[in-house]
């Protein structure tokens, strides 16, 4: 008893079996067709120039504070709604345009916080921020 094939043929193969490497070079054709036009047709654009300077003028911040009975304090003094409003156009014409910082007491009515937020639109500073304290 003999295991093996019907076909017990002991020659050697002459020749070289070309299919696996015609499939090789046909992958690697159809590679190339697609990366070449992908690599030579590029948008060429005008990049902006960037410098790593560091900023002379840092804008400072404004600590708007209200308190839990309605009262404004701009950088820790007390102001009058009239001298909020025209401290806060002062600063909003300065360059560059400081940041306002809104420190409201959660006792106090939102309106006053709101108004204050009006004041600084209708001033026309861009930059509004609230200050909270983290919770637990």
């Amino acid at each position: 008893m003999s295991f093996g094939t019907q076909d017990d043929s002991d020659e050697v193969m002459n020749e070289i079996n070309m299919t696996p490497l015609v499939d090789v070079m046909l992958v690697l054709l159809i590679i190339f067709i697609i990366t070449v036009p992908v690599m030579k047709h590029s948008v060429n654009i005008d990049l902006p120039r960037a410098s790593n300077e560091v900023q002379k003028a840092k804008p400072e911040a404004l600590r708007l504070s209200v308190d839990a009975q309605g009262a404004y304090f701009l950088n820790e003094m007390p102001v009058t709604d009239e001298s909020l409003a025209l401290q806060l156009l002062a600063a909003a014409a300065q360059k560059p345009q400081p940041d306002l910082h809104i420190r409201g007491d959660k006792a106090v009515r939102y309106e006053r916080v709101a108004q204050a937020m009006a004041s600084a639109q209708r001033a026309g500073l861009r930059k509004i921020g609230f200050i909270t304290e983290p919770g637990n």
